[in-house]
């Protein structure tokens, strides 16, 4: 889709500086756009790519000091961007087919209007799916499963039984929703396993990435607050409650009995052990392992996850331990001579 600069200003609430009337029809990163194609800067330390850009117009903060370029300025660029890719190049398309022929849907599933189904798919008993739900191939729903309107299930997802998945929840390939918790109670020497009564409940606007595996839970239900954004490859324990709008990096484990506040963010392959309590508003950074509960509004980093000013200073002191191990010894070799020379 064709537009000009100004029409993409109007469409972000922005403020044009330079030629308003260049006609764009891409979007790009600054090093890689080329004439027509429309960029950003979100970030002051790619700053100095501007000068070598080829893109016709760079969205930009309000304040940034930029000139002789086409500009756009807003006071969130990297929102603006978005707003434009979706204008100029949408989101992916999804055509409709109705309920294959070749799907299996129990005749006791109730299935909302504008429902596509497509091959190879199992809907169980009594499921109940909302309008405009579109299940790809190769999925599986389990027995008294819900799932709301406007959700996205892409291929070879499987939700086990009495699971509720709200509206507008995008699940991508080779999820597992709703499978047994990890419980067992050892007894004489052998691992009997605890059965797994609860579910899960994910709730409205949720985007789970490919291959996550959310536990159901043992007693009480697991449960994905609405907004949250999860990457690929989250492990999710039982009867663990992630807050409102999280949002969690790839490779990312909580364990069970976990309940985490609104807006946290947990970087790359963070592990969290079970049974404590993460406050609002929470960032932790990639690796860490976070042993204990933590307070509203923490950074953490490292393993064992502490305050982020003090893990930087244990981290620091790393690289010169090697110089404080020779040290310590002539050290300890001065003392034992003196000692000897004392005796």
């Amino acid at each position: 889709m064709e537009k000009t600069v100004q029409q993409l200003a109007e469409h972000v609430g922005g403020v044009v500086e330079g030629d308003s009337s260049q006609v764009i029809t891409g979007a790009a990163t600054l090093t890689d756009a080329e004439a027509g194609d429309v960029s950003f800067l979100a970030n002051l330390k790619y700053e100095k790519q501007i000068a070598e850009s080829k893109a016709s117009v760079i969205v930009v903060g309000e304040d940034v000091e930029v000139t002789g370029r086409t500009l756009i300025r807003c006071r969130d660029p990297y929102y603006a961007f978005m707003q434009i890719v979706v204008l100029i190049h949408g989101h992916r398309e999804h055509r409709p087919i109705g309920v294959s022929a070749r799907a299996s849907v129990a005749e006791s599933a109730t299935i909302g209007e504008n429902v596509d189904i497509h091959d190879f798919t199992c809907i169980s008993e009594n499921v109940e799916i909302g309008a405009g739900t579109r299940i790809y191939p190769n999925c599986t729903v389990g027995p008294g499963t819900t799932i709301g309107k406007d959700c996205i299930i892409y291929p070879n997802v499987t939700i086990y039984d009495g699971c509720t998945i709200g509206d507008r929840v995008t699940i991508h390939s080779g999820t597992v929703v709703g499978q047994d918790g990890f419980g067992y109670a050892t007894h004489g020497g052998v691992h009997h396993k605890i059965p797994q009564i609860g579910a899960v409940v994910i709730e409205d606007d949720v985007e789970i990435g490919a291959n996550c595996a959310i536990d159901r839970g043992t007693l009480g239900d697991t449960v994905i607050g609405k907004g949250c954004k999860f990457s690929n490859l989250i492990a999710i324990g039982h009867n663990t409650k992630i807050g409102p709008h999280n949002l969690l990096v790839a490779q990312v484990g909580i364990a069970g009995s976990v309940e985490t506040g609104k807006y946290c963010v947990f970087g790359g392959q963070v592990g969290v052990v079970g049974h404590i309590k993460i406050g609002d508003q929470v960032t932790i950074a990639a690796k860490s392992g976070v042993t204990n509960s933590v307070e509203d509004g923490e950074t953490l980093a490292g393993s064992p996850a502490m305050p982020l000013t003090l893990a930087k200073r244990s981290l620091t002191l790393i690289k010169d331990l090697p110089d404080f191990r020779k040290k310590l010894r002539e050290l300890d070799k001065t003392v034992r001579n003196f000692i000897k020379g004392k005796s």
